[in-house]
């Protein structure tokens, strides 16, 4: 890797230049012949910031904030946010990237305070803050967690005396929302009291957090053990761990449940944490974890009920992560739907993906799972 070549050539750099700065071309016939490209270092160094940038051929090297960062020219050139290149009020590029030579190379860079100027063939000037540098580029985008979570099971849910919100504050005031919103996005599950038992409140405390999205059910509503859609939800059967809607393109992210009423006994939801089984699944058999992020299924809806016919068709992986961090962001699981495997390796990793999570949920069941009666 281009970085461990030259990592080596960085810390005697930096004992050499430390506290000046510095301009070396290698330019000498000896140096050609080990260099068929121009290469040039350039460093700064003060109190508070320590700066190395070597040119390439087709690429800018940085090192700043203890990384060492690759940015193609091209991609400087396209990303410049210059008024004439990009629309800062509609955040929009304006430069027509097409138009962007690939081959491009600066004619010049420096550095004037945290800021790197790179002067472009045709003479325009492209500028960038290096912190802005370092949170866009791949190497510091593998280092950002998007979404800090914590991982539980029952005891540490429990011991984690996560609060429910009133209504009236989560509706009134924004600390209300603020400690819902908190409580979600850290255990993936969140619980809002004293609601009116109204379709009315529900959808209200539902356009508080977001946009409520169209379905093929509608944007709210009910269902009970009446088998009016053809789905395991409107029977008496118990549902198996699951996510909803595998079988959207986009499956949906936030889904609101609220109990309008309950008679009888029974009818406990159900809750497990799928990170937390994913992160077990990766600790204790990481080839499975791959291929169940790798490897994509076709998740199906079909119902034949009525009035209501619907056939629905959803492709993706069971554990899906960004590939630049391999953070994991959603999980498509539901056993209990139609998931069929085109064979894309062998009939053992098509069975060994549908098995691995549902065997860390269910063989732990007891500690994993979390129950709360919805009323």
């Amino acid at each position: 890797m281009w970085c461990h070549r030259l990592s080596h050539l960085q810390s005697r750099l930096q004992d050499l230049l430390r506290g000046r700065v510095t301009r070396w071309a290698l330019q000498q016939s000896n140096f050609k012949s080990l260099f068929p490209l121009a290469i040039y270092w350039h460093h700064t160094a003060s109190k508070s910031l320590n700066c190395v940038w070597q040119q390439h051929e087709d690429h800018f090297e940085l090192q700043y904030a203890n990384n060492v960062m690759r940015f193609d020219y091209v991609w400087l050139r396209d990303h410049c946010r210059s008024a004439s290149c990009y629309n800062s009020k509609t955040h929009q590029r304006s430069l027509d990237t097409a138009s962007v030579d690939l081959c491009i190379q600066p004619q010049t860079i420096h550095l004037d305070e945290t800021t790197l100027f790179f002067t472009w063939p045709d003479g325009h000037v492209t500028r960038y803050d290096l912190d802005w540098l370092m949170k866009n580029s791949y190497e510091g985008q593998k280092q950002k967690v998007i979404q800090p979570r914590i991982l539980w099971n029952a005891e540490i849910y429990q011991q984690a005396q996560v609060p429910a919100v009133d209504f009236q504050t989560f509706l009134e005031t924004k600390e209300g929302l603020k400690n819902f919103l908190q409580n979600f996005l850290l255990y993936g599950i969140a619980f809002v009291e004293n609601v009116p038992p109204t379709q009315k409140h529900t959808e209200k405390l539902a356009e508080r957090i977001s946009l409520i999205r169209e379905t093929i059910y509608g944007r709210m509503w009910f269902f009970t053990s009446d088998f009016s859609r053809g789905d395991t939800a409107y029977t008496k059967l118990a549902l198996d761990r699951h996510t909803d809607t595998t079988y959207f393109q986009e499956p949906c992210g936030i889904q609101v449940f609220h109990c309008l009423k309950h008679e009888g006994t029974g009818g406990r939801t159900l809750l497990v944490d799928g990170f937390y089984a994913a992160e077990q699944v990766l600790q204790k058999a990481p080839e499975e974890f791959e291929l169940l992020s790798k490897v994509p299924l076709k998740h199906e809806y079909i119902e034949n009920v009525g009035e209501c016919q619907n056939h629905m068709i959803g492709v993706g992986p069971v554990l899906n992560i960004y590939p630049w961090n391999k953070e994991l962001y959603l999980i498509r699981f539901f056993k209990g739907k139609n998931m069929v495997n085109r064979q894309w390796n062998s009939s053992l990793k098509s069975y060994s993906l549908e098995r691995t999570l549902a065997y860390y949920c269910h063989i732990h069941g007891t500690t994993n799972e979390y129950r709360e009666n919805l009323i």
